[in-house]
């Protein structure tokens, strides 16, 4: 017996080495095939980039994977805890494997053997780790071996708060979230730090399988996972039993983060920024790369802006009547869906859609658009509403701004039709019918001694078009351009007293005569450059230019980054050429700042994740800044290294004739500023296709044009004194006074002669109609009256180049521009 039990024992044996050692050798081979773990200590997931307003405010975030890495530090202790009690309640005991969990896991898979039910894996936080980090997602034994293998290599390197925080930062939680810090933010638009035990436990619940706990489609499943989570939470004494039961009564509460800008009428700003980071660093480094940017957006003075720019673009669409409705639906059949359907204007929150139910000659009975929520649902409530003829009558007229036949509701809208409504803000139930214009513009505000542009406005709505007028749209600055060619003479022998003859003027090019008139016709006869820029004469300008030399007006254009490479013919001179508002803005502010170039920049600074600036606009150096302490030694100066583009005295010159038009000129009686200076220039198109303003006070500046994007007549009088002078002095009126008052800056040497506004000579004591003009030192007013350009015809040789481009400009060219 006892050898039969030796014989047996050592059968035993001999089986047990034999198992053994092909198990050593399977272990072996596939230990032989394992990644390197070591490269989880270098682990950079893609990380979201977010950007700033200048105030610090969240304005967007641009991400493939929603993630923000977050160090386990500062992951609070009951996050912790609902992760640790849903995956891995023995973490921080087992060495990588949990025995007991396996064991419970084998057994409860021989029990479900016949069930058809998915087998449990058991696997342990680290283990996960080594999967999602390492290996595939393979149901094999294989895997799973390399899974454990790489679970204790890396539990020998890594600590457990590391190998925790690894596992926190990458999981995916659903709703295209990765990590717990874009998951918190994702279902219920809230840091880490506030989130509920209720809360915590749902996020704890979703890696297990997010689609089987989605909030909305399967939303008991999520709530009952949920409460299981909340329930080991207790019986693992992370929380009371107390708090356990209070936090399970409450709803799954998910709120999801809407995706876009997060901060109110940034959206053009925003989109500008992202373009301009693609062109830097590229798509990957954008939406993985959890760049920090601080961008230059001032959100008053952008608030500001786009309420200036929307309601002028309102006023002159409304005055052309109406559309039509945005859309028409069956009144009669399941009209809140079909309603629910209709794509509004979030970025116009004051105005709301509506379905039109029924119409009478008084009034038009309107339901608002049902709310939907996050998982498509359609609100039950329906709220109603009355549009009174009264505030629907800009509505009466046509195209043409004409009064229809029709003078009362009924042969406006019909039971159906569907279109957009604003509250009024005295009456409950009350609406006023709104329409999005079909003119456009673009607004851009920018400090002009940094170059920092603080708002922009691209258009009406980003909902509506994407397409950013301030900086994409090319068109015609018209008579704004004309201050560069008055620089331009002044920087070159020119004073402001000297005289021009404002006469009719005609050239030939290519067999063809061009007549450029001014604005509502006749001509003024000699008059000085002040006045020519003041009430914007054409006819003046021709000849100015011509007298110069249009090979001149071209540098300075480019000098001014108004155009890259200028076509010297005249018509340019009066603004025929093409150019964005953000260019010609940038131009204004050198002129503002006293001839300084800038950079026009949407970005302050670009960081990277780990906090080190890759990018910064602002140039200048300051020696002496960095000092520890003071130790007597002086304030440190911030030093300069700006290009002057322009004399200073011409600056000042140019600044103090366009005080003029805003005080006398084309642009007079429409801005309301009387504690500090305001200069600025207005511009209209040919057949008033583009309505300009371009202005400045000493430390800002700003500029609008106005037009239909496919260029056409905005009608007789629109002008840019009309159309675009009051949005500037509406926005500039409010921001203005965000700022104590300030003169322009008067150089140094700079003398001031009473002149005759008309022939630019000295004037005597006590003599009418004169004006303190600025001269340079060794110049002054004329001794004898001169005008220049008094050439009736000139041949088209001394005018243009005979190239065919130069032809089109003249014949295309500028002619009645205001």
């Amino acid at each position: 017996m006892i050898r039969l039990i030796g014989y047996f024992f050592g059968l035993a044996s001999v089986l047990f080495l034999g198992v053994a050692v092909v198990a050593a050798v399977y272990l072996v081979g596939v230990a032989r095939d394992l990644p390197d773990y070591e490269v989880l200590s270098a682990y950079e997931p893609p990380v979201a980039t977010r950007v700033h307003a200048g105030n610090g405010a969240l304005m967007a975030e641009y991400a493939r994977e929603r993630r923000l890495f977050l160090p386990i530090q500062a992951v609070p202790d009951r996050v912790k805890a609902a992760f640790l009690s849903a995956e891995d309640k023995n973490f921080y005991n087992h060495p990588g494997i949990d025995p007991a969990g396996l064991a419970r896991a084998v057994v409860n898979n021989f029990q479900n053997l016949a069930s058809g039910r998915r087998p449990e894996g058991a696997s342990t936080i680290t283990q996960q780790v080594a999967k999602n980090f390492l290996l595939s997602n393979d149901q094999t034994i294989d895997r799973k071996i390399k899974e454990a293998i790489l679970s204790f290599r890396i539990e020998q390197t890594y600590s457990k708060d590391k190998i925790l925080e690894l596992y926190l930062n990458e999981i995916f939680f659903g709703l295209n979230s990765y990590g717990i810090a874009g998951a918190a933010l994702t279902y219920f638009d809230k840091s880490v730090t506030e989130l509920t035990i209720a809360e915590a436990a749902y996020l704890a619940a979703l890696p297990k399988g997010p689609n089987n706990y989605h909030p909305f489609r399967k939303e008991q499943a999520a709530i009952e996972r949920r409460n299981w989570v909340i329930d080991r939470m207790a019986e693992n004494g992370y929380v009371t039993r107390a708090d356990a039961d209070e936090a399970k009564k409450q709803p799954l509460g998910v709120q999801p983060r809407r995706g876009g800008t997060h901060l109110f009428a940034s959206d053009f700003f925003a989109e500008e920024v992202r373009r301009q980071i693609i062109e830097k660093y590229g798509d990957d480094t954008l939406y993985g790369g959890g760049l920090s940017v601080r961008t230059s957006l001032d959100p008053d003075l952008q608030v500001l802006a786009r309420k200036a720019l929307n309601s002028a673009l309102v006023e002159y669409d409304e005055r052309r009547g109406f559309h039509g409705p945005v859309t028409k639906i069956d009144a009669a059949g399941d009209w809140a869906t079909e309603l629910a359907k209709v794509p509004g204007l979030r970025d116009v929150p004051e105005w709301k859609l509506a379905m039109v139910k029924a119409v009478s000659s008084e009034e038009v009975d309107i339901v608002l658009q049902p709310s939907v929520d996050a998982g498509g649902k359609v609100g039950e409530g329906r709220e109603t509403g009355v549009i009174a003829a009264k505030d629907m009558k800009w509505a009466f007229r046509d195209a043409k701004g004409e009064r229809k036949a029709t003078k009362s509701p009924e042969g406006v809208l019909q039971a159906g039709d569907v279109v957009f409504v604003e509250a009024l803000a005295d009456k409950e139930g009350a609406y006023r019918l709104r329409q999005p214009p079909k003119v456009q513009g673009g607004f851009v505000a920018m400090d002009p001694n940094t170059g920092r542009v603080l708002a922009m406005v691209g258009g009406f709505s980003y909902a509506q078009s994407e397409f950013n007028r301030a900086t994409q749209a090319m068109r015609q600055p018209g008579s704004s351009f004309k201050p560069f060619v008055y620089a331009a003479a002044l920087d070159n022998g020119y004073t402001p007293a000297s005289v021009i003859l404002d006469a009719p003027i005609e050239m030939v090019a290519g067999g063809k005569v061009w007549r450029p008139e001014n604005y509502g016709g006749g001509s003024a006869g000699p008059q000085t450059l002040r006045l020519g820029i003041e009430k914007s004469r054409n006819q003046m300008t021709v000849r100015l230019a011509q007298d110069m030399g249009m090979e001149l007006v071209a540098e300075y254009a480019e000098r001014f980054g108004i155009y890259d490479d200028m076509l010297p013919v005249l018509a340019m001179s009066l603004g025929s050429g093409e150019t964005t508002v953000l260019r010609m803005v940038s131009a204004y502010a050198v002129l503002a700042n006293g001839g300084k170039q800038i950079k026009p920049t949407v970005i302050d600074r670009i960081q990277d994740r780990y906090g080190k600036t890759i990018f910064r606009h602002e140039e200048r150096t300051c020696d002496g800044c960095n000092a520890s302490g003071w130790t007597g030694q002086d304030e440190p100066i911030l030093v300069d290294n700006r290009e002057q583009v322009l004399d200073p005295m011409t600056a000042y010159q140019i600044t103090s004739m366009m005080e003029g038009v805003v005080r006398r000129g084309t642009a007079a009686g429409k801005i309301k500023i009387d504690d500090r200076p305001v200069a600025g220039k207005t511009g209209t198109t040919n057949d008033e296709k583009d309505a300009w303003f371009v202005g400045y006070t000493p430390n800002l500046v700003a500029g609008v044009y106005i037009g239909f994007d496919t260029p056409a007549p905005l009608g007789r009088g629109a002008t840019g004194g009309s159309l675009a002078a009051p949005v500037f002095a509406q926005f500039m009126e409010e921001a203005v006074k965000r700022t104590p008052p300030e003169k322009f800056h008067v150089p140094e040497g700079m003398q001031f002669i009473p002149v005759n506004r008309t022939t630019g000579m000295m004037a005597f004591e006590g003599e009418p109609d004169t004006i303190v003009e600025a001269f340079k030192p060794g110049t002054g007013p004329a001794d004898v009256f001169a005008v220049i350009g008094d050439t009736e015809y000139l041949p088209p040789e001394e005018i243009m180049e005979t190239s065919p481009q130069a032809h089109q400009a003249v014949t295309s060219g500028a002619a009645g521009l205001f």
